[in-house]
């Protein structure tokens, strides 16, 4: 008899993670035996938190805010896309003992925003944001061809030293709190935070990488209030999962049937 496959989301907050949910039901669909937990991250001790999951047997780690960075420093091994977002939402230990590191954001929300009906090839596209969230997904923005990806955040020098790191002369840096202009789609990449964007024109679909199981977002109530369509990210949390499964199983989960 297989032993049962440990398996654990980290954040802060994390109560909130429908995580556990969604791989229970892909793990009920595929017939393999997992248990799915959430633990809260410890800002400081973090690292030794992952080094001690692994040492008890787990499987795989989900890594989430405020995480993503530090996971990737941990890492031996990255995946490509992992290695140009410089932030990990995905950790497992291979066969030689080295700490593996993936980043699925950017796959998943590329393809909730595909399945939104929304065009990403020379699209104007504002991100809030400049942690680790923002990190995940713009390698895969970038691979969509945009017009420009503009970045706006509180602090200038994390957004340009991200943008440096990118490489990418389709990257920009606006100030959080001056941001003005047309966009085809505005994502927010900041956590916990209420963002108020007065000054913005345009018909953007306002995407939110957060969700609220019980509600709408503080961002996806300011747009809709301001007239904007908008949409939270648990359509992207179900997509970065499914990746996340593949990547530890092998083996891609059905998203038609799954119950939030």
């Amino acid at each position: 008899m297989a032993a049962v496959m440990r398996f654990m989301v980290m954040g802060a907050p994390i109560a909130h993670s429908l995580s556990p949910m969604i791989h229970a039901q892909f793990s009920a669909q595929t017939g393999r035996d997992v248990v799915y937990e959430t633990c809260l991250l410890d800002r400081t001790h973090f690292e030794q938190q992952v080094r001690d999951f692994f040492a008890a047997g787990g499987a795989g780690l989900n890594i989430t805010s405020p995480g993503k960075e530090r996971a990737f420093a941990m890492a031996d091994v990255k995946t490509p896309r992992c290695a140009v977002a410089r932030a990990a939402n995905t950790l497992w230990m291979n066969q030689a003992g080295q700490l593996c590191a993936d980043n699925t954001d950017g796959v998943g929300l590329v393809r909730d925003l595909h399945h939104h009906g929304i065009k990403l090839t020379n699209a104007r596209i504002l991100v809030l944001g400049a942690g680790g969230a923002a990190r995940g997904i713009l390698p895969a923005l970038l691979d969509e061809h945009p017009r420009y990806v503009a970045i706006a955040n509180r602090t200038a020098s994390r957004a340009e030293a991200l943008i440096q790191s990118l490489e990418s002369t389709k990257l920009s840096y606006r100030p959080l709190d001056a941001v003005t202009g047309s966009y085809d789609l505005i994502l927010n990449a900041i956590a916990g935070t209420h963002v108020s964007l007065p000054h913005i024109s345009g018909e953007p679909l306002c995407y939110d990488l957060n969700y609220d199981a019980f509600g709408m977002t503080p961002f996806v109530a300011w747009a809709k209030k301001a007239g904007f369509k908008a949409v939270d990210g648990l359509g992207m949390l179900v997509q970065q999962a499914a990746e996340a499964f593949f990547v530890w199983h092998g083996v891609k989960p059905s998203l038609t049937s799954i119950i939030l």
